[in-house]
């Protein structure tokens, strides 16, 4: 059973914290940006770009965008890997 990752080719990853816990702690524009977000991110992960990010003085608009272009990067080469 494939749960909430649909057809995706990602790998799998145990994950040693709770992701809901993570997820619940996460800055409200990034939770909202994640409950839409079209992969099946893991709330550490996303909490890693938006960190480094605003660390180099991004607003959050601007980290959002960059998950956004990592999510479309990622999408891209899952569409080139699926022909």
């Amino acid at each position: 059973m494939n749960g909430n990752l649909g057809a995706t080719t990602l790998r799998r990853r145990r994950r040693a914290a709770d992701p809901m816990r993570t997820y619940d702690t996460l800055p409200r524009p990034l939770r909202l940006w994640l409950a839409e977000a079209a992969l099946p991110w893991s709330p550490h992960s996303c909490k890693r770009i938006w960190d480094k990010a605003r660390r180099k003085g991004l607003c959050p608009d601007d980290a959002l965008s960059l998950l956004a272009a990592a999510e479309a990067k990622t999408l891209a080469q899952e569409s080139r890997h699926n022909r």
